[in-house]
């Protein structure tokens, strides 16, 4: 079973990352389970809100407080919402090993063990170093859903070390276009009368604005 060590011991981002390699095997897998939740397939019209939960610290998060944080948000959207009112995305991955130099407590264990001698440990989890201003958590949906979400929002934070904020984005959905833009780029038209932005899932592409020539034999 896994050393349940307090957190603090990890939480700070120290040294330099530590992923899984051919030089580093033996890493347990990611508590992570999914990285999309709810409505994923929605189109980029149909979700003009998005909310983002940030990290105010340079920190370390384990992979289990961010499945903790998933699946609390998760639950309060699904209740609240319904899956097809919401698209969630985790937007940070535990590639950082983080090792553990087990020792022994049992009866008569200080005969065997080295203390700090070889006190490199072994792999013991995954976490992910995020930095200020990082983006943990986005959520997207329709604009009269704005409460919900800063309170699914609110309720992931309790999973995790140190400070985090919850920002209301002023971009349309998942794009990284403000709404204000979003809506004048909906009406424009190309120079053969299509529309400009086509669906690609849940984000869009811009037409090109090259009209077509006719060969001339």
């Amino acid at each position: 079973p896994r050393c349940t060590r307090p957190w603090k011991c990890y939480r700070f981002c120290k040294n330099k990352p530590y992923p899984k390699s051919r030089f580093c095997r033996g890493v347990p897998d990611s508590k992570i389970r999914l990285y999309e939740l709810g409505n994923k397939k929605a189109k980029i019209q149909d979700f003009p809100l998005c909310v983002h939960l940030i990290s105010d610290e340079k920190e370390q998060l384990s992979s289990e407080s961010i499945e903790a944080a998933r699946v609390a948000c998760n639950k309060y959207l699904m209740n609240n919402l319904g899956k097809e009112l919401f698209h969630m995305r985790v937007r940070v991955h535990p590639f950082h090993v983080i090792r553990i130099n087990k020792m022994l407590s049992c009866a008569g264990a200080d005969r065997l063990q080295s203390g700090m001698r070889g006190a490199f440990g072994k792999p013991n989890g995954t976490a992910s170093r995020v930095n200020r201003r990082q983006v943990l958590f986005s959520v997207r949906s329709k604009i009269n859903k704005t409460l919900e979400l800063i309170e699914a929002l609110r309720r992931a934070k309790y999973k995790f070390p140190g400070k985090q904020k919850i920002f209301v984005s002023s971009a349309w959905g998942f794009s990284g276009i403000s709404r204000k833009n979003f809506q004048k780029l909906k009406d424009l038209e190309n120079l053969e009368g299509q529309k400009l932005i086509i669906n690609d899932g849940a984000y869009f592409k811009i037409q090109k604005k090259v009209k077509k020539t006719l060969k001339t034999s």
